[in-house]
């Protein structure tokens, strides 16, 4: 059966071409005019990865994303006509697994779609290599397997890429991983290799863990350097 994609943008021509583009390399699109439908339709097809566009009237991309990560990991890639960073760091903070801005190539669209979903598979998969299938490091234990994080034995909502993010700073706590490792081990394309999408990322994870930046008990920062997992999180 072909995978499901949702695609919202209120341009009904930009999100039929997006759709019959999808379509053509053999996914299912699933497509909204506005940000309820959107919603409406994730939660009732269950797709494999949504294309929101943040500018729909009413409910925008970015309210559906935040009503989204409630619940669900799903990937989900922004499309706006908006470059700002400050555009880009939001959507990331909001669980973005990808930004494309407009004017853009359905055919890159296709390729970032799968690049994402790409990394979403192997991320589920790779514990079958039998590596880090299971990390526990004082109160956070991270089981690939299930895709999990618990923080004291409650489980926290993270998406893959953030997951992907604690398990390699968990697996060498003390080391200072920079941003571009970080981005290269756990983001691959996304972004376009942009270093700042990080930071974002590590926020998103401090929030998810219950973490503080300022007197932190998982994860610090090591400033002009990146991060770390600290040492005596071990011990806690």
């Amino acid at each position: 059966m072909p995978m499901k994609i949702l695609v919202a943008d209120d341009e009904e021509k930009i999100a039929n071409m997006v759709g019959s583009y999808l379509e053509a390399n053999g996914y299912l699109p699933l497509i909204a005019n506005d940000g309820l439908r959107a919603l409406a339709l994730f939660r009732e097809k269950a797709p494999a990865c949504l294309i929101l566009d943040i500018n729909m009237p009413g409910m925008n991309g970015l309210d559906v994303a935040r009503e989204v990560r409630k619940t669900s990991s799903v990937p989900i890639i922004f499309l706006s006509a908006r470059t700002e960073e400050t555009d880009r760091i939001l959507g990331l903070e909001l669980g973005a697994d990808d930004y494309v801005p407009k004017p853009f190539s359905p055919r890159e669209l296709v390729a970032r779609l799968r690049a994402v979903l790409r990394r979403t598979t192997q991320a589920a998969t790779s514990a079958d290599s039998g590596n880090d299938d299971f990390i526990r490091r004082g109160p956070v234990e991270l089981d690939f397997k299930r895709r999990s994080v618990k923080v004291d034995g409650q489980l926290k909502n993270v998406t893959t890429i953030q997951l992907d993010i604690v398990r390699l700073l968990m697996r060498e706590p003390g080391r200072v991983f920079s941003r571009l490792e970080i981005l290269e081990a756990c983001a691959g394309s996304a972004f376009d290799g942009y270093e700042r999408t990080i930071d974002a990322h590590i926020k998103n994870i401090r929030k998810a863990l219950g973490d503080d930046s300022e007197n932190p008990r998982f994860i610090a920062t090591v400033r002009g350097a990146g991060y770390k997992f600290l040492e005596q999180a071990d011990e806690a």
